[in-house]
């Protein structure tokens, strides 16, 4: 699956914030968040684990 954001850059606009709204967008779609679940797979196990150790 391949997910494409772009933010085009407006006439007389900083690059600043031109990245500034492509970051919030890629927050609002939630990629970010994808990514950093992707990075190191956690086996189901691990997982249920894990949150019983967060609710105690």
């Amino acid at each position: 699956m391949i997910i494409l954001s772009e933010v085009e850059v407006k006439r007389d606009e900083s690059f600043e914030s031109a990245l500034r709204r492509f970051k919030k967008k890629i927050e609002q779609e939630g990629i970010l968040r994808e990514v950093r679940d992707r990075k190191h797979y956690e086996k189901p196990s691990e997982r249920k684990r894990k949150r019983a150790k967060e609710r105690r």
